[in-house]
C-alpha cells in the first residue's frame, strides 16, 4: 500500500503501514522526545538486551522493548511511512534493520525515525504535551502516573508526599485502557483538591503486562517531563527518578476523614471498599459512597461501568450448521423485546453473510474476516447500551476470543455454545450442505473437512437434541436475569 495525501513528492511512492495501537503510542513518545535517548524502533540487538538485562546495547538503562512488527513483504523497502488509523502519515522510518523474532516470529523493523507531523487524535488531546512544551520546573516534582482515578485516600497520600518534598505536582494519566475519556475527565474533576499548581498531562501509555517494567517505564517517562521523584507502590531500585511510597492510609470512622493510619485508633479504621465491592455497587446502579471518593470520580466511574440493566451486552451464539443457534438466537431476541428494556439487534450467521460480507468465501481467512466484522459491528452496538445477538458458526477459538475481547472493552459478553452432536446436525440438514461436504463438493466444510474447536470458555452450554427451542431459550435467559442484564417477567 502506498500513500498519497500530504507527503512531499519524494515520499509519496513509499509503502505505509499501520502500527498497532501500543506501536503507535511508541511512536509519539519517540517523536516527543519521551523516550530519549532512542530515536526510532530497536533493533535485534538491543531488544535482546533489554529483555535480558534492561539495558540497550550501549549500556543505556532502558525497561521495555519498542519494536515495530510488520508484514514480510514490508521488510525489502529501505523507507516506510508509518501512519494512523485514518490513514495520517505521522513519520518516515529509515530502516536500518529487518528482523525476525525468535520466540514469535514476527518480522520487525528497526530505525530512526523522521516526524512528518503530531498525531493530532484522540478526545482530550489538546491537553498533551511534548517535554520541550513545557515550562522549566522550579524545585522538586512529584509525579503520578495512573491508569485509575485518585479516590479521597490516594488525593490524601499525594497531598502528603508533596508537602513532605515541597515539590510541585504532576500527573500524568496513562491512556491505553478501556475508558480512557472517564479517567482523564475523573482527574480534572478532582483538580481544586489537588496541590496549587497542579499539572494534568495525558500520555498514551499502555499497559504492557510486566508490572515491574511498566514502573520503570513510568519512572523515564515521568523523568522526561521534569518530574524528580514518582509515587509509587513500593521501592525499587534502578529508576529514573526515585520512588516514593506513601505511608498506609485508612479512614477513620469516629471522626470521618482519611488519614495516616498511625494516628487512627486500631477500632476506628473503616474496612477499605475493595474493587470487587465497588463493581458490585456500579453493576447494581447503587451510589458510591462519599466517603470513598469524590462526587465528581463517583458519576465518572458509573458512565465508564454503567448498571448492568443498562449496560450493553452480546450474546454470541458458536456452534456447527444445523446446531439449532439461529432458531436459539431468533427466539432469544423475540424474548427480549417482548420483555422489554433493551434494544435488541440480531446478527445471524446467514444474514450477516449476505448483507456485511457479501464476496467472501469460505476459506479461513475469510471466514475469520467474516466473524471480525459481526465482532466489531457487535462491540459498536455494545458500546451504545444495545444488545446484540449473534450466531454464526465460529469455528475458530483464536477469532472467538477476538471477538470476545472487542466487546469486553465496551461493555459485557456471553458466550453459549450449542454443542448440538454432528450427527444429529447432519440428520437436520434441510440444505443438503453436509451431504455436499462428504462428497468432496464443499471444501473446508466445518466438521467434515475442517475443525471446529470447541470453546473451553463458554458461559453456556446448550445440546439442542435433548432441549426444544423454549428450553434452550430459558436457559439463556435465565442465565441474563441472573447475572443483572435482564429484568425478571
Amino acid at each position: 500500500m502506498t500513500v498519497e495525501a500530504g507527503l512531499p513528492d519524494t515520499l509519496r511512492d513509499l509503502p505505509a503501514w499501520t502500527p498497532d495501537p501500543v506501536e503507535l503510542a511508541d511512536l509519539e513518545l519517540i517523536l516527543a522526545g519521551v523516550y530519549r535517548p532512542l530515536t526510532g524502533f530497536l533493533g535485534s540487538f538491543d531488544t535482546a538486551m533489554v529483555i535480558a538485562g534492561g539495558r540497550l546495547a550501549d549500556g543505556t538503562p532502558w525497561p521495555v522493548p519498542v519494536t515495530l512488527t510488520v508484514p514480510k513483504d514490508l521488510t525489502g523497502h529501505e523507507r516506510i511511512v508509518l501512519q494512523d488509523p485514518e490513514g495520517v502519515p505521522l513519520a518516515v522510518l529509515k530502516v536500518g534493520e529487518a528482523w525476525q523474532d525468535p520466540t514469535t516470529q514476527a518480522w520487525r523493523l528497526a530505525g530512526p525515525l523522521e516526524a512528518l507531523r503530531a498525531p493530532a487524535h484522540g478526545p482530550f488531546h489538546r491537553l498533551r504535551r511534548r517535554p520541550d512544551e513545557l515550562d522549566a520546573f522550579e524545585g522538586g516534582v512529584l509525579a503520578v502516573a495512573t491508569r485509575e482515578p485518585l479516590h479521597r485516600k490516594q488525593l490524601g497520600q499525594l497531598r502528603q508526599v508533596a508537602e513532605r518534598l515541597a515539590a510541585k505536582v504532576l500527573v500524568l494519566p496513562l491512556l491505553g485502557g478501556e475508558h480512557d475519556e472517564s479517567l482523564v475527565r475523573a482527574l480534572l474533576g478532582v483538580r481544586k483538591e489537588l496541590p496549587e499548581g497542579t499539572q494534568i498531562i495525558p500520555v498514551p501509555l499502555p499497559a504492557r503486562g510486566d508490572r515491574e517494567r511498566d514502573v520503570l517505564l513510568h519512572a523515564h517517562v515521568a523523568a522526561a517531563y521534569g518530574a524528580t521523584h514518582l509515587l509509587a507502590e513500593r521501592e525499587m531500585e534502578d529508576t529514573a527518578i526515585p520512588l516514593v511510597v506513601p505511608e498506609p492510609w485508612a479512614y477513620d470512622a469516629d471522626v470521618e476523614v482519611w488519614r495516616p493510619v498511625a494516628r487512627i485508633e486500631p477500632d476506628h479504621v473503616q474496612a477499605e471498599l475493595t474493587p470487587e465491592r465497588l463493581n458490585e455497587l456500579l453493576d447494581a446502579g447503587e451510589p458510591v459512597p462519599d466517603w470513598f471518593t469524590p462526587p465528581a470520580v463517583a458519576a465518572e466511574l458509573a458512565l465508564a461501568r454503567p448498571p448492568k440493566r443498562s449496560r450493553g451486552i452480546t450474546v454470541f451464539f458458536t456452534g456447527l450448521s444445523g446446531s439449532g443457534k439461529s432458531t436459539v438466537a431468533r427466539a432469544l431476541a423475540d424474548a427480549l423485546v417482548e420483555r422489554g428494556g433493551r434494544t435488541v439487534t440480531l446478527l445471524d450467521g446467514d444474514v450477516v453473510r449476505r448483507m456485511l460480507s457479501a464476496g467472501l468465501t469460505f476459506s479461513r481467512a475469510d471466514r475469520d474476516l467474516n466473524i471480525r466484522r459481526i465482532g466489531f459491528v457487535a462491540a459498536e452496538i455494545t458500546r451504545h447500551g444495545g444488545t446484540a445477538i449473534c450466531a454464526p458458526i465460529a469455528p475458530y477459538a483464536a477469532t472467538r476470543a477476538e471477538v470476545r475481547r472487542m466487546v469486553s472493552a465496551v461493555g459485557d459478553f456471553i458466550l453459549v455454545h450449542v454443542a448440538t452432536p454432528l450427527e444429529e446436525c447432519e440428520r437436520r440438514d434441510r440444505k443438503g450442505l453436509y451431504a455436499k461436504a462428504r462428497a468432496g463438493q464443499i471444501p473446508e466444510f466445518t466438521g467434515i473437512s475442517d475443525p471446529y474447536e470447541e470453546p473451553d470458555d463458554a458461559d453456556l452450554t446448550l445440546d439442542t437434541s435433548r432441549l426444544t427451542p423454549d428450553e434452550a431459550v430459558a436457559q439463556v435467559l435465565d442465565l441474563l436475569v441472573d447475572g443483572g442484564w435482564v429484568r425478571p417477567e
